[in-house]
């Protein structure tokens, strides 16, 4: 599919999507909902975001929930997928944690990204994590499940179905 097919189907998409809005809400104030066309403070990722937090957790081991940690720093990413931390103590908070062992779980949770491949990091001012670069979710997952890392198979595909359904090609052999 073309990126002109794609614009085509995208808008008949949005507008089924608001037929069945105004269908089930006729009356609803559309200041009331979040536009991004027109508010700042929004990100793009994945659709299937939901199904690579589950297998990023798989990888975390038991008790350690990493997925938080991982979509704190994709709410901070711009295009180029880099991310510059200022402030550990702030990045440990935004994901969850607390406490005087805040910065250290998160330190802990962001080697794990590392060691799985979803991120790189290298070091500056501000800790060992200063700039993190952040690796096509798709492409990590893919590489881990051809090295047998991701234990249930369900997991990986959910992921892929899901992805083909979004219509995003980068499981498939070949890419």
């Amino acid at each position: 599919m073309n990126s002109k097919q794609k614009a085509v189907r995208a808008k008949k998409m949005s507008e089924k999507t608001m037929e069945l809005r105004d269908q089930l809400w006729p009356k609803i104030n559309p200041d009331l909902l979040w536009n991004r066309k027109e508010r700042d403070g929004f990100t793009t990722m994945p659709r299937p975001m939901p199904h690579i937090l589950r297998i990023i957790d798989s990888l975390g081991g038991k008790g350690e929930p990493v997925s938080r940690v991982y979509l704190s720093l994709w709410f901070r990413v711009f295009d180029p997928m880099l991310v510059t931390i200022q402030n550990e103590k702030e990045m440990a908070f935004e994901a969850g944690f607390s406490g005087q062992r805040a910065v250290t779980m998160w330190h802990s949770r962001m080697r794990s990204l590392v060691k799985t491949g979803f991120i790189e990091a290298k070091p500056g001012p501000s800790g060992e994590f200063n700039h993190v670069l952040i690796f096509n979710p798709y492409l990590v997952i893919k590489k881990l499940e051809k090295a047998k890392k991701i234990a249930d198979p369900l997991l990986y595909n959910a992921l892929f179905a899901r992805a083909q359904e979004v219509g995003a090609d980068d499981l498939k052999e070949g890419n």
